[in-house]
């Protein structure tokens, strides 16, 4: 893609430039997991009215904003991003913006085999789908009794047909819950070309009752398949790569562990994320957005200062100061910005 016209690169105030937007296009979602959205605290409905939604203009011009401060990466997020209408138009505007190198989406990947192919054609680029069991019958429990893996797995391959390249295929591991998932999902998937990345179970908002108990450390994580698969450690690809990445000795592709738990990465991040209706988060862990729709409604300009001036004055750093009193104990919702 072209380069970004008069670009003003901006930093927070421990020197982290902002390089990638996360943008939630729908809060509602066909799956309730319970780690993200149970259903026992989810109403059925949650999501499905479009009033407070931004428009697909006003997310360009959001997305316009972020790429004149830096910003070279998009991704689509949920709730469920399939659910939102039109989406591959919402792409096609993306997808033009001048200084966005990368475009990508974040899906469960349930109703992906009916969209790859115009979200492919629109310019998406990279599709992550999250798959945390392989099990039928463990993965519709997971799924809070909705999702078939069957689906999934039938989205995975209508996006290699669809001419992707490597998917990303995210699990959450949690103890007890689905750990006797991991080495299927390593069979599975190695030597496909996609790349499996463990993600270590997370405290993101409150109606998940996360307890450190539950976390499976990626190191447990690395050794269970070292053992199996011998393992090399990879060099990132870029700083603030979230992933550590490994290769199988045999040849069979690489692997990746995200241990925002037992070896946080705040240090290199340079992610802001924004909610269906608006609000920008500057942390994943954050206990209340900034409200971006009075400055959107002024145009690119007006956004790109409003980001600007948030970004600046950012100095989270949650995942470091975990259970300390310095940080607050109440965080947002991951089904509103997309994990």
């Amino acid at each position: 893609m072209n380069a970004r016209p008069d670009s003003a690169p901006v930093v927070d105030r421990l020197a982290r430039p902002l390089r990638d937007l996360r943008l939630s296009v729908i809060e509602a979602c066909n799956f309730r997991c319970g780690y993200c959205m149970p259903a026992d605290r989810i109403p059925e409905d949650y999501g499905l009215d479009a009033a407070g939604r931004l428009s697909f203009e006003a997310i360009e011009t959001l997305a316009r904003a972020a790429a004149r401060l830096g910003a070279t990466k998009l991704r689509i997020t949920g709730g469920e991003p399939l659910l939102r209408r039109g989406l591959p138009e919402l792409v096609a505007r993306l997808a033009r913006i001048e200084g966005i190198e990368d475009l990508a989406m974040t899906t469960n990947g349930a109703l992906l085999a009916r969209h790859a192919g115009p979200l492919r054609a629109a310019g998406l680029r990279r599709i992550t789908v999250s798959l945390d069991a392989l099990d039928p019958a463990l993965f519709r429990q997971l799924s809070g009794g909705r999702g078939d893996v069957a689906d999934v797995l039938a989205g995975i391959a209508a996006a290699e047909a669809a001419g992707f390249g490597p998917l990303k295929i995210n699990c959450v591991v949690q103890r007890g819950i689905n750990e006797a998932e991991v080495e299927g999902l390593v069979a599975h998937f190695r030597g496909s070309g996609h790349v499996l990345r463990f993600i270590e179970y997370m405290d993101v908002g409150t109606c998940n009752d996360w307890r450190r108990e539950g976390v499976v450390s990626s190191a447990e994580l690395r050794d269970r398949i070292h053992a199996r698969w011998p393992l090399r450690a990879l060099d990132a690809n870029y700083r603030g790569e979230v992933a550590r990445r490994h290769a199988f000795l045999d040849g069979a592709g690489e692997i990746g562990f995200v241990s925002s738990v037992s070896a946080p990465f705040c240090g290199d991040c340079h992610r802001a994320r924004v909610s269906a209706d608006g609000h920008l988060y500057t942390c994943l862990f954050s206990s209340r957005g900034v409200d971006l729709r009075p400055a959107l409604a002024q145009g690119e300009a007006a956004a790109a200062a409003r980001l600007a001036q948030v970004w600046s004055q950012r100095a989270d750093r949650y995942s470091e100061l975990r259970g300390s009193t310095q940080v607050p104990r109440r965080h947002v919702e991951m089904f509103l910005v997309g994990g």
